[in-house]
């Protein structure tokens, strides 16, 4: 019986000593990995798109781009660069620096005759 109390006491100093450990040492093993971040590495230039001759739908998908904005950029064509959409004050800052790096403003090429 003595046994016994020894036994259950030993397993009492155990599961404490276990409980009061902190986190990362009652682990064991290789150390937690970092969450993994992503990139911001703009498109390549064929995925652009372009402010110029994009549908209403191309451009609503664009972040901070919606319905509204959409069609105000559509009305402001055509555009000789893309800062045009802050200097013609189609879109703030904010939602420029947005998509900044999604769009172009291609121009037509001229026919030769």
């Amino acid at each position: 019986m003595n046994c016994r109390k020894w036994l259950c006491l030993s397993m009492i100093v155990a599961a404490a000593l276990l409980l009061s450990l902190p986190a990362g040492m009652a682990q064991s093993g290789a150390p937690a990995k970092a969450p993994a971040t992503t990139s911001q590495t703009p498109p390549a230039k064929s995925q652009l798109v372009d402010l110029n001759s994009a549908t209403k739908e191309q451009l609503d998908a664009l972040p901070g781009i919606g319905k509204v904005y959409s069609q105000k950029i559509i009305d402001g064509r055509p555009y000789a660069n893309k800062t045009q959409l802050v200097s013609k004050k189609i879109l703030p800052q904010a939602t420029y620096d947005k998509i900044k790096d999604l769009v172009i403003a291609k121009q037509p090429t001229k026919s030769s005759k």
